[in-house]
């Protein structure tokens, strides 16, 4: 199939480089003529594991390009996805300007019939309105469709989540949409949903919103378990061996960041009171969510007792590791608060630090763990890399004015560590000796 994608950020690049894959003709486009020159440079902006090479073999063998032209994109395609941002607002509303600015485009440049489909994350209703929007603003009477089919990419593991989905949901209010999504899905033998759009939009914010609660939960939970002296580990296994609750997403930490979760339960809210329900769970996990970074700074005052002049060393600063992004990152409001508490910070990402250099000020980059931990009156680990799971502590030891450790990803067992001669402090973590 000819398919255009409107948006070339982390959604748009993993799904259009797949849909390539899979042997369409692809086209990305993007407001941001930087961004296509430099893809088309072959120089991708933002670190997803296979990305790059996924875009430079389908662009080698002519399935994939980039176009800064959304006339071209929209003429050459019949499917065209919707892939543009939506941020929060101050009120946290989401910010559908992107894809009102999209579809009014959509409809001056379409010519004969295109299936319209929103990809982006938006609340429900949303697709009666690009259907309006396009009836408004096209010039001829030519048929269209608008199709809901929400992305549930994680970033670091995105093209396997494309290739091999738990689900994939299409929202559609025609046989002919209908046809044409189920075809295009087919070669990724998936479970597929077919449901109507506001259906389809409600899954999404749903289905991030309870995750977020799973998070928050076992969060709430680890303060309890700092309090009695049980290990959230221990107690997240024993919910998690239910099959009714689950495993995943039962991780207590510094809470929950990116670009998808903090934006998404404010989303949910604000729908939801324009609905006239007032939800008050999603409300107190977002309170929960806040206040563990809170915990997290008291934790370290603790331990520090004062900060002022302390040498505090960060391990990690993308909200997740195997990715870049550091949007709503834990890390950037830790940093934050250390410093207006007189700290000197120091950090170090496998793959963050470019794009922290843009935000960050009064900061040390390091350029490994060792040379971070030098002179450091302690470590602080903020996102769980695989890299840090695997350092060498005898050396990290040495390097330390003092070996303590604070665990924010709780990536190290107690035992272990205080073995080595750490001060070791986790998050509900069972203490020892």
């Amino acid at each position: 199939m000819n398919i255009a994608i409107i948006g070339s950020g982390y959604v748009g690049l993993v799904t259009g480089s797949c849909f390539a894959e899979l042997g369409n003709k692809v086209i990305c486009t993007d407001n941001n003529r930087k961004k296509i020159e430099s893809l088309k440079q072959g120089i991708v902006p933002i670190y997803e594991p296979g990305l790059e090479e996924l875009i430079r073999n389908n662009v080698k063998r002519k399935r994939l390009k980039f176009s800064p032209s959304i006339k071209e994109a929209v003429r050459d395609s019949e499917v065209i996805f919707i892939t543009v941002g939506t941020p929060s607002l101050e009120n946290g509303e989401a910010d559908l300007t992107g894809i009102e600015n999209v579809t009014r485009n959509i409809a001056v440049y379409m010519n004969t019939y295109r299936l319209i489909v929103e990809k982006s994350t938006v609340p429900v209703e949303t697709g009666n309105w690009i259907k309006r929007t396009i009836q408004t603003y096209i010039k001829k009477k030519i048929s269209f469709d608008v199709a809901s089919n929400p992305e549930f990419l994680r970033e670091g593991q995105a093209i396997n989540d494309f290739m091999h989905p738990d689900r994939i949901v299409i929202g559609v209010e025609s046989k002919r949409a209908k046809e044409i999504l189920i075809n295009l899905y087919k070669p990724l033998n998936a479970p597929l949903l077919i449901t109507d759009i506001k259906s389809a939009e409600l899954i999404k914010h749903a289905s991030n919103a309870f995750l977020a609660t799973k998070i928050s939960f076992i969060n709430a939970l680890s303060r309890i378990c700092d309090k009695t002296g049980a290990d959230v580990k221990e107690v997240a296994m024993g919910m998690g061996l239910d099959r009714r609750i689950g495993r995943a997403f039962l991780d207590a930490g510094i809470g929950y960041g990116g670009s998808c979760f903090p934006k998404d339960v404010d989303a949910f809210i604000k729908i939801c009171e324009k609905l006239g329900y007032d939800f008050g769970l999603l409300k107190e996990v977002k309170k929960i969510n806040q206040q563990q970074i809170e915990f997290m700074l008291r934790k370290i005052k603790d331990a520090l007792w004062i900060i002022k002049d302390k040498t505090i060393g960060i391990l990690g600063l993308s909200f997740k590791p195997n990715t870049d992004d550091i949007r709503n990152a834990p890390s950037l409001e830790i940093i934050k608060a250390l410093q207006a508490e007189g700290a000197k910070v120091k950090v170090y990402d496998p793959q963050a630090l470019p794009k922290a250099r843009a935000v960050l000020s009064n900061v040390k980059f390091c350029l490994n763990p060792y040379i971070l931990a030098r002179d450091s009156d302690c470590l602080l680990v903020v996102t769980e890399w695989d890299e840090f799971k695997e350092l060498d502590f005898l050396r990290l030891k040495k390097l330390l004015k003092r070996p303590l450790i604070i665990d924010g990803r709780n990536i190290y067992e107690p035992k272990l560590m205080q073995k080595l001669g750490f001060t070791y402090i986790g998050i509900g973590r069972k203490p020892y000796g």
